[in-house]
Formats: C-alpha cells, sequence, structure tokens
C-alpha cells in the first residue's frame, strides 16, 4: 500500500481496494474517510463496498466526497470535524491523496501556522503551495482583491534586504519598492562577539527599525506566509497578498535551537550561553568574569552557518581574559566542532593553531552536540569521525558557549524557491534565482556557496541592485559576485587575523600586506573591526553607500 504519513493522527493516500483495509486495520487505523466521489474511474470500488469491510473490520467509515480540484470551505470544516470525533489513527484517501491532504492543511489551518502545513504535506510527498493563500486565511477562500503591488519587493530588513533597498534607492530615486519584515529592532550581528568578550555594550548593536528603512521605501511590517512565484506574489500572515515586478529574498536564516535537546530550556542559565543571540551575549561575559576554575566548552555545529568563525572568536577571546586574569592554567578549554578542519580556509590556520596551544585548548573534531543538561551541567555529543562507527560521549562542563544549529527558515524551506536543502536556489555569481527570472537573493538564505556574513551582503547587495536596474532597463545581468566573505577572528583583545576569501578559498584581501597581513594576528585589524566597521555599516552599507564594495563587471566567461 501507498500509505503516506501526515502526523501521527492522519495519513493518507490513493485509492485503496476492499483487501487493503484488513492491512490498514493490522497497522493500527481506526478510521477511514473517502474523499472520492463514486465512478470517478472505471476500476474504482464504491465506497459502500469500503465501508463495508471496514465495519467488518472495526474501523469507523465515513464517506465526504470532494470533485477534483474544487475543494470548499465546507468541504475542509466537514473533515475537520471528521477529525475531531472520529477514533485515530486516521487513513484518507482520494485518487492519488491530494484532495485529503488538501482538506487537512485547510482543516488545520487555525490551528498551525503555514509554514508548518507546508513543511509538513511536503514531507509526506504533496505541495500545497497552490493553496498557502486559504491555509493563511485560516482555510477559508480569500475575498480581498485589493492586493498591493510594488515595483520591488524586498523580503527581509536585516543587512542584506535594507542594504539592497538602499542600494536600489541610490541608482534610481523614484523606484518604488516595499521592505516585509515584522521585527521593530535591527541588530548589528557582527558585534556580538564583542559584547561576549566585554568589549561592547549591548545597546550599541541595536537600532530602531523604523530609523533604518531608506528614505523613499514602504516598510511593511508583517511576516511572510508563503510565496506565489508564478503569480509574482507575496502572501503574508493573514492573507494579505503583496504583488511586485521584482522580488529580493534576503529573511536571513534560522537558528534552530530546538535542534539540540534541553538547550531551550537551560539558556541564560546553568552555565549555558550563546554570542547568537542579543540578549545571551552579555552572560557569556558574566560567566567568563566568573570563572576561576574549571571546563569551559565552545560548541560549533555542521555547516552551514552564519559567521563559521564566530564560534572560536568566543573561544579565543574567553582564552584571553582568562589569560589576563591569571586563571588560564585552571580552565580546561575544549572546542567541539562538527567539522573535521579548525578553519575552512587553510592560509588562516597556522595563526590560528598558535593561540589554540597558548590558551591549552583541546580540538575535538567530528562533535556535533545533541544534548544538554543545565542542571546537571552535562553535554552530550554525537562523534562521527570518518570510516568509523558513530558513538556518543557525554562531557561535564562548567561553562558551555553554544552555536546552534542553524537552517533556511521555515517560510523558505517549503517555497517554489529553495533548492532540495530549502535555500533559495540562485545563480551564484548574478545572484539571480535559477528558475523565475524576476527573482534575487542575497544573504544567508541563498545558495551560492560563500560564507555567510555581514561583509558578503555588504558585497552581495550593490550586485543585485545593479543586476535589477540592468533588467528593469531591459538589459541583462551586468555584475557579478565573486564569493566575497570576511571573517575578523579576534583571536586576542587588541588583535585580530582578519580572513578574506572567496568562493574556493581564494584569498581576497582588502588592504596591502604592509597595513593588514590577514594571515597574521594584527592591531590594525583590530582597530579595523572595533572602531571602523561599526560606523560603516550603520552609515555607509545601510545608507547605498558602497565603501569598498562597487560590484565587478560581468565577465563573460561567469554569464
Amino acid at each position: 500500500m501507498d500509505i503516506h504519513t501526515i502526523d501521527s493522527d492522519l495519513s493518507v493516500g490513493p485509492q485503496i481496494t476492499r483487501a487493503d483495509v484488513a492491512e490498514l486495520a493490522a497497522a493500527g487505523y481506526r478510521s477511514l474517510i473517502c474523499n472520492r466521489p463514486d465512478a470517478e474511474g472505471a476500476d474504482q470500488p464504491g465506497h459502500e463496498e469500503i465501508a463495508q469491510e471496514a465495519a467488518a473490520q472495526g474501523i469507523e467509515f465515513r464517506f465526504l466526497p470532494v470533485t477534483s480540484g474544487m475543494v470548499t470551505d465546507a468541504d475542509a470544516q466537514a473533515f475537520a470535524e471528521a477529525l475531531r470525533v472520529m477514533p485515530g489513527p486516521i487513513f484518507a484517501y482520494c485518487r492519488t491523496g491530494t484532495r485529503s491532504t488538501t482538506l487537512w492543511s485547510l482543516a488545520e489551518a487555525t490551528r498551525r501556522p503555514l509554514p508548518e502545513i507546508l513543511a509538513k504535506t511536503r514531507a509526506a510527498g504533496y505541495d500545497m503551495n497552490g493553496v498557502a493563500r486559504r491555509i493563511a486565511n485560516g482555510g477559508k477562500t480569500p475575498t480581498d482583491t485589493g492586493d498591493a503591488h510594488y515595483k520591488v519587493v524586498v523580503v527581509g530588513a536585516g543587512a542584506g534586504g535594507i542594504a539592497v533597498a538602499a542600494s536600489l534607492k541610490a541608482r534610481k530615486p523614484d523606484l518604488e519598492i516595499a521592505l516585509i519584515d515584522p521585527a521593530g529592532i535591527h541588530y548589528y550581528q557582527p558585534g556580538w562577539t564583542m559584547v561576549g568578550g566585554g568589549i561592547f555594550e549591548a545597546s550599541e548593536t541595536e537600532r530602531t527599525m523604523g530609523s533604518l528603512i531608506p528614505q523613499g521605501v514602504k516598510w511593511i511590517k508583517a511576516a511572510v506566509a508563503a510565496f506565489e512565484p508564478q503569480n509574482n506574489a507575496v502572501i503574508l500572515d493573514g492573507c494579505r497578498v503583496v504583488k511586485y515586478d521584482r522580488l529580493v529574498v534576503a529573511p536571513g536564516l534560522k537558528l534552530d535551537w530546538a535542534g539540540v535537546e534541553g538547550l531551550e530550556e537551560t539558556l541564560g542559565r546553568n552555565g549555558v550561553t550563546s554570542n547568537y543571540r542579543y540578549d545571551l551575549a552579555p552572560y557569556t561575559w558574566e560567566l567568563v568574569q566568573g570563572l576561576k576554575k574549571g571546563r569551559a566548552l565552545f560548541t560549533q555545529p555542521p555547516m552551514p552557518i552564519k559567521c563559521a568563525g564566530a564560534p572560536q572568536k568566543a573561544m579565543y577571546l574567553s582564552g584571553d581574559a582568562w589569560n589576563r586574569a591569571g586563571v588560564l592554567k585552571d580552565i580546561d578549554i575544549q572546542f567541539m566542532n562538527a567539522g573535521g578542519v579548525l578553519f575552512g580556509v587553510k592560509d588562516y590556520v597556522p595563526a590560528l593553531m598558535s593561540y589554540i596551544e597558548k590558551y591549552g585548548t583541546t580540538l575535538n573534531f567530528f562533535h556535533t552536540l545533541t544534548k544538554i543538561d543545565g542542571p546537571a551541567r552535562t553535554a552530550t555529543f554525537k562523534v562521527a569521525k570518518p570510516d568509523e562507527e558513530p558513538t556518543e560521549v557525554t562531557t561535564e562542563f562548567d561553562m558551555i558557549h553554544v552555536c546552534p544549529p542553524q537552517t533556511a527558515p521555515d517560510f523558505i524551506k517549503v517555497s517554489p524557491l529553495a533548492d532540495a536543502a530549502g535555500w533559495v536556489d540562485v545563480d551564484q555569481a548574478t545572484l539571480r534565482h535559477k528558475t523565475y527570472d524576476n527573482v534575487w537573493s542575497l544573504g544567508d538564505v541563498m545558495n551560492a556557496p560563500n560564507a555567510k556574513t555581514a561583509a558578503a551582503a555588504r558585497m552581495q547587495a550593490p550586485v543585485v541592485a545593479e543586476n535589477i536596474v540592468a533588467d528593469i532597463a531591459g538589459r541583462s545581468p551586468t555584475a557579478q559576485y565573486d564569493g566575497y566573505g570576511s571573517c575578523p577572528l579576534t583571536v586576542e583583545r587588541g588583535k585580530i587575523v582578519l580572513a578574506e576569501f572567496g568562493y574556493g578559498g581564494t584569498l581576497k584581501p582588502s588592504f596591502p600586506r604592509w597595513l593588514i597581513d590577514g594571515t597574521k594576528p594584527t592591531r590594525a585589524a583590530w582597530l579595523l573591526k572595533e572602531k571602523i566597521l561599526p560606523p560603516v555599516y550603520w552609515k555607509a552599507m545601510l545608507k547605498g553607500k558602497e565603501w569598498m564594495a562597487k560590484p565587478t563587471p560581468l565577465s563573460a566567461s561567469a554569464e
């Protein structure tokens, strides 16, 4: 039998036979719902035949026929009532299972968020994006036809979204742009490492969103529920629809705190912290100052993550603080890395290894954090070394800095814009979507093989803006992104290893070596990170001023 499980209470599938009913009973199903009208197919058993066999097997049966392509609101209400009163688990069927899945999606619309419904149905093998508007509208057919329309719609008002909107306005001041984001506060996330190291105050890393939206750009303060790229539409929570001529997708990624068992319950206490959250970075510094002896763990999950160097930045700054306080000899620093190397670009590894040795750090590769018991102060890791059977180890800690697993946001993963891994599918040079010509993406959410950093978004925004302007003018793309990313590795207070690289690990230094040699720790790189980059972010990047970020012309080889 072809059974597709939606959740623990419901499975769906194509037309069943009388013989299948006994198999379903043996599998534990207690109810059947038939959503296929009789005589829809020549070889189709009638619903009464299935009902008789269901009664013989002690299974409750209900006939709720739905004409293909015509699922009404009343049908969805009847299905919801059946789910409420019939004993579970339930198996619902039609010709292919699609109508049954659609009915479940609409029935659950008031109980579950749209991305969750789309994710569950996609996992079961059914694409419900075609009824996303109805799901977002509480399972009912929308009646609002007054859709807003903009020349360019930008989803996400993080670093990439605001920067690209500002760069577009700088090129075409009269361009009609809408920026969609529900957040009221914008954060300078690269500063959180410095907060966790006692250098910045957390308040220095935040601004009100309203103060940063570029002049002339319409801010739609709402969350996106789904995309309809075939209709040039973005669906908002509550079923409002925003139409566009061109779309830019830049919502960032999702920090999956729930991906580690027990983590959410203990964050911010029991010695468990993370610089990946605004409210927790000060707790990192509090723990560092208070720890005089014991074990400190620093974790890094499987790639991709935003700012791949951030987990070890926290480790180096903590080690430096303990060294300065004279307690380093009494602290066991352990770096638990899901990957197999310290840093992905080998040119920077020697300088970093010198600090690993300086702070007496133990490197534990292929260790993925799976569970934390905060009150017991233990962390459990899956150890999956190449050519070895996976094992599990549990380690005690006095302090643990966690970098959470990271994925594309749910509403991106289940959208037509996503690749098989859930990231927005773009050409890595032009950042244009591979399927939809009027869609672009930048920042952490797209699938180009670059480091996910704010510095990367700073270089991507002008490329996207330049290529959109070219498209408006009827021209082919004119600018390309070379994969540039920057990771200022804070190896000690006052010194940074400034890693700058592009696709394939090619070094992309911004400064002459006599000023900043990125492969060595330098004071100049620290001054750049501490004094120069924050105002560049707030006053240049988010204002459309492309300091050291002018787009590179698209080469013939990249077309």
